[in-house]
């Protein structure tokens, strides 16, 4: 979401990481930039007034001119106020969801925001992380798809969903939902309310009288963050009519400018509780003030990127997989698990997008082609073989590898680059095993992996500097710069 930002702000900050010394005549070029920068990302004209101002009056102070690496401070003073904009530090505001129960979660927006969507995602959250019964309910009468849908993602994730019974209003649904959920011994109730493609005083009348009828400790506003200066302007105006408490902003995978992230904290002065990241029940992240501004700047977020391992990681398969390697002995059926927990943990252009610099080598990343489809090739191709094929890869002469490129629906050049990805993978699992740093593997430090190395991935060779055995599980050999989280807490 925040790309064309990140990218437009790099450069800015390029230009005076470069130069030895500033003078306020190069601070204030650099913040007209900025301030460009952040108009094209479509933040709230009154926002940028104020964040500008912000910078400038630490930017021009006499410590940073005269710093030894002034271009560093003022990158400084521009994410400490980013992290303020977002709002500020600290750890993500929770849900409050620690009340008498049920304690009840009311979802508004407009129709097509990804409420209905968001709903579920909360649910799945809440009993998978907080061990909460949950009680899900659609009020939504005029789309009956709509309550299907809930439906429908409720037995997905295993949450209960309120029965549909023709007819009822939204009143009466909210009443019957809240002695449900009492009788049931739920612990949340989630309402998710009616939306409309624009505002009106009919919806918001209904969502008032739903609010005062189910009194919930949390009403969140679901925002399309595609939408712009628009879902800001719709966070106004539901605030303005409904006592909200957060919001969540949805399709924070897609291409939108992420000028609403920034402007909607600092117009409506509600908390960003969560952002919504595609269409898995579990892509749905807590929303981090400062980490998300070091994903602004470039900075990676290596927290975000290990906590999303300890989620979707299976610690127990992972130690397996661990001792196994520690022997020596790495086959097709481990490769094919760790693809599928990298997929599981955002794909290989989510996990380098995390990454420190990531922007900087976009193109790189972009030409090796890293993305889940590649990865889901090499899936089908390792399941196009034979059991003893996959324990067995010296088995794989000629004749397979042709079978299993047309049972894969590739060609055979892919089977025979992944075969060498394995074989190399599988050479440093033994260098491991016995305790040796395989030969051309130096330390990347933690940081980015080269352009050459990207390439190299594409081409099925390891990347210079990754660990199989103590780094990230989920990534053909490992993840530099991140500690293993294949060990039990």
């Amino acid at each position: 979401m925040f790309e064309a930002l990140t990218e437009r702000l790099g450069g800015v900050f390029d230009k005076l990481t470069g130069r030895g010394a500033l003078s306020e005549a190069d601070v204030d070029a650099a913040l007209r930039e900025v301030r460009v920068a952040l108009l094209e990302a479509d933040v709230a004209l009154p926002v940028v007034k104020d964040f500008i101002a912000k910078v400038r009056v630490e930017a021009v102070g006499e410590n940073v001119i005269k710093a030894v690496k002034p271009g560093q401070q003022v990158i400084k003073i521009v994410y400490d106020t980013l992290v303020e904009t977002l709002g500020g530090e600290g750890p993500p505001e929770g849900l409050r969801i620690h009340g008498e129960p049920p304690n009840v979660i009311m979802m508004a927006g407009l129709q097509g925001s990804g409420k209905t969507t968001t709903t579920a995602k909360i649910a799945n959250r809440l009993t998978k992380t907080e061990r909460k019964r949950v009680l899900m309910a659609s009020l939504d009468t005029r789309r009956p798809a709509a309550m299907e849908q809930l439906s429908t993602l409720g037995k997905s994730i295993g949450v209960d969903v309120l029965p549909i019974v023709a007819g009822q209003p939204p009143a009466e649904i909210a009443k019957r939902a809240l002695t449900a959920a009492r009788l049931g011994g739920h612990d949340v109730l989630i309402l998710d309310t009616a939306g409309r493609t624009t505002l009106d005083e009919e919806m918001m009348l209904e969502a008032a009288s739903i609010a005062q009828i189910a009194k919930p400790g949390e009403v969140l506003l679901v925002a399309d963050s595609l939408t712009g200066q628009d879902a800001v302007e719709t966070a106004k105006r539901f605030h303005e009519r409904l006592p909200l408490t957060g919001l969540v902003l949805t399709r924070a995978d897609g291409d939108g400018r992420g000028g609403a992230a920034l402007s909607m904290r600092a117009v409506t002065g509600l908390p960003i509780k969560f952002l919504g990241a595609g269409e898995r029940p579990d892509a749905l992240e807590p929303f981090d003030a400062s980490r998300i501004a070091g994903r602004i700047l470039d900075r990676g977020d290596i927290v975000g990127l290990v906590e999303k391992a300890v989620e979707q990681v299976d610690r127990d398969e992972a130690e397996k997989l661990a001792k196994k390697m520690a022997k020596g002995r790495f086959d097709f059926d481990d490769m094919e698990k760790q693809l599928n927990q990298l997929i599981q943990i955002g794909g290989l252009k989510g996990v380098m997008g995390m990454l420190p610099g990531a922007q900087k080598i976009k193109s790189q990343i972009s030409e090796a082609q890293l993305d889940d489809r590649q990865l889901r090739r090499q899936i089908g191709i390792i399941r196009s073989m034979t059991k003893a094929e996959r324990a067995k890869p010296d088995l794989l002469n000629g004749r397979r590898r042709a079978r299993i490129a047309r049972g894969a629906g590739v060609e055979v050049v892919e089977v025979n680059r992944l075969l060498k990805m394995h074989r190399n993978m599988a050479d440093m699992a033994k260098a491991m095993g016995k305790g040796k740093m395989p030969f051309g593997m130096p330390g990347m430090g933690g940081g980015m992996p080269s352009p050459e190395a990207l390439k190299q991935l594409g081409s099925g060779k390891p990347l210079p500097g990754l660990n199989p055995h103590s780094a990230l599980p989920g990534l053909p050999g490992g993840l530099p710069g991140l500690p293993g989280s294949n060990k039990k807490s």
